[in-house]
Order: structure tokens, then sequence, then C-alpha cells
């Protein structure tokens, strides 16, 4: 099957012939019909974020069912499905504990050797070399994931669409559900408005928060921004965000921050919108070493709450987010603002480091097309 490589950090994305093993035991075959475009992989790709090479990048799939390895339930071959970018090993201390998003497995086996559970990839070259995969490899014509983090896709979501729900929508509900609480009537900031910030604006508001205020030096992110549910814009290259939020806020600022870029100075942005007591979720990855100071008398004297969030435990925010989508509450077509083909993966990465990409982009694979 053919796939993108990274040969070496900072280079081009080849298209190669690559062999791809069966599916092994709780694992399956997903034929791919698209691969959300994120920050993270760029982060790969530019050698920011460390990752063997060669390696398969793209970690947000939706598909159909292609094969079963052993000991797989529930789904069959010719569903409709979508991938977790997180795909938990659920035996893990971590796992078996409900908090698959910090799964040990998956970082010490998939992020830092590019390998699924049994310590090996799915994938090698043309001279029998292994290839790594970042998640599943989704950058393929097909990818084999861990059961564990595939779901069947409900009727009447549109499969392009929907592979950004892997990570871009499951990530924004871990951050607004399960790290910040948002609760009806609270008051939320977002920082960097792209394909992250967008869906916890819309998450934001499918939960209910009162007002939503969404930051970004953007005014084509900030117009869109308003579509998915902000009550309110600030651009922080024209004015201070801090002394703009607290003017919508009564002087006050915002019950929740979410920082969703990965820089310091977004980070020390979304410190200083919250309110006494309030809560700051970072959720942009950063690359590697970026440090973020921020006034330290302030968060202890206010009680200010600084909390990580990474991903969501894909066993039940999976099935949660899939019923919001579902019910209409989280809306899909605007978010996605950028279609490419196939073989166009490199430019669609070019085009994300270069900020033309309003939303979220996916990749879509030549079988969705034909």
């Amino acid at each position: 099957m053919r796939a993108h490589v990274l040969r070496s950090t900072g280079e081009a994305l080849v298209l190669e012939d690559l062999d791809q093993a069966e599916p092994q035991a709780g694992e399956v075959l997903v034929r791919v019909a698209a691969c959300g475009v994120c920050h993270t992989d760029l982060h790969v790709i530019k050698g920011e974020v460390a990752f063997p090479t060669p390696g398969v990048l793209g970690h947000e799939i939706s598909g159909w069912v292609e094969a079963l390895g052993p000991g797989v339930e529930g789904l069959a071959v010719g569903d409709r499905v979508v991938g977790s970018f997180i795909m938990p090993c659920g035996t893990c201390r971590h796992c078996t504990a409900g908090n698959e998003d910090l799964c040990e497995q998956f970082f010490a086996q998939n992020r830092l050797k590019g390998r699924l559970y049994d310590g090996t990839t799915r994938l090698a070259d043309a001279a029998g070399e292994p290839v790594a995969m970042y998640s599943m490899a989704g950058l393929a014509e097909c990818a084999v994931v861990p059961a564990t983090g595939v779901f069947r896709l409900p009727e009447g979501i549109p499969l392009e669409q929907a592979a950004i729900l892997g990570c871009s929508v499951f990530t924004s509900y871990g951050a607004v559900h399960n790290v910040a609480e948002v609760r009806p009537g609270d008051t939320v900031a977002v920082v960097a408005v792209g394909g992250i910030g967008l869906n916890i604006v819309q998450m934001a508001a499918a939960h209910g928060a009162e007002r939503i205020i969404a930051v970004d030096i953007s005014d084509d992110k900030l117009e869109l921004a308003r579509t998915m549910g902000a009550t309110d814009v600030v651009n922080s290259r024209d004015r201070d965000p801090g002394e703009a939020v607290r003017a919508l806020t009564d002087g006050h600022g915002v019950d929740v921050a979410f920082e969703a870029f990965g820089s310091a100075a977004t980070v020390r942005t979304a410190v200083d919108l919250v309110d006494d007591g309030g809560r700051v979720v970072l959720v942009g990855i950063a690359p590697a070493g970026v440090e973020a100071p921020f006034d330290i008398a302030r968060v202890v004297r206010r009680k200010i709450r600084i909390l990580g969030s990474y991903g969501a435990r894909a066993s039940t925010d999976m099935p949660a987010v899939l019923e919001l989508v579902a019910q209409g509450r989280i809306r899909l077509d605007d978010l996605v603002t950028d279609v490419y083909p196939f073989a166009e993966a490199d430019r669609a990465y070019k085009d994300l480091d270069a900020r033309r990409i309003r939303g979220r982009a996916v990749v879509v694979g030549d079988a969705a097309r034909s």
C-alpha cells in the first residue's frame, strides 16, 4: 500500500509503497477514507517533537473496516469507523484506573518508539526496514489500529469530516468536560482558535458556557470562531487581550481560560485572563523544552489552577463525542475548511505551517473519492 513517509526531520513527506502486516490479536485493519492534518504532526516533521524516522504520521482517521485480528468483537468488515489518536492498551495501571489518556504503553511504545503494543511496527519499506507508526500511521491507504481506538461511526456523519473526531474534537472534549469541568453559566476564554481551539469553543458552548471569548491574531479565524459559538472575539494584535477580556467580564476575568497553541506567550496570556480561583487548561503541544513564565505570586494568592489536558479517555469519551455529533450539538461542516487529495499531503502540512489553513484540514484517500 502507499503511504507518506517522513524519512528525516525537516524534509518533505515522500509517497512510497510500504509492506503492511496483517492485524494481530486485538487489532483492526482500516482502509483510510480521510486523515486529519494536525499541528502535532507538524512538530514532528520540523523536529520539534522527537519521533523515530523513517515514520508515517497521521493520527486522526476515518474509514472502513477491512479486516479484524483475532479476538476483536463488536466490529465487522465494512463498518464505517473513526479512530481515536490515543489507542489505550487497556492493561496498564492508568488504563485499569480509568485514566486511558495517561496510558503508559501508548507513550512508551507508540509515542517514543513508533510501535504497537507487542513492541513491533506493522510497516516496512521496500528494503524490509521497519517504519515507525505515529498512533495508527494514518497518512496511508490503510492503517492497523488497536481495537481499543476504533469506533463505529453513526449514520449521517460524513466520513471525510469524521476524521477530525479522533484528535481535534476528542481532545476538546477531554479539555472541556474532564479537565475544566465547564458548567452552564461559566465564562470561558479560548486563546488561539485553530483546529483545536475552534473545537474547544464549540464544545464549551455545548456544555452551556454563558460567555465564550475567542482570542487570536487572525480575523478570519475569529470570524469562524463566532460561527462555532464564540460570543465575543479579541484580536490580540490590535489590543491587549487581558484588558479586553476584563472589559467584557466586569473587570474580573473568566472562569476558565484554554490555551490551544503551545507557546510561552499564549500560555502567559491564558494565565492573565482568569478570575480569582479560575482554571487555566493547557491543551496546545509546545516544541520540546519550551517553558512559560508567569506571575507565581498571583497564581498562589488568587488560587489559580493550571491544568494540563492531553486527549481524552477513548472507551468512554469517544462514544460521548459521537453522540454529541449525532445530536447536532457539535458541527463538523464548518470546522473542515480545507481538503487535500491523498497525493498532496506534504502540501497540506506546508500550508499549515504557513497559517494558510483557516480551521481544520483533512487529506482524503483515493478510496473515499472512488
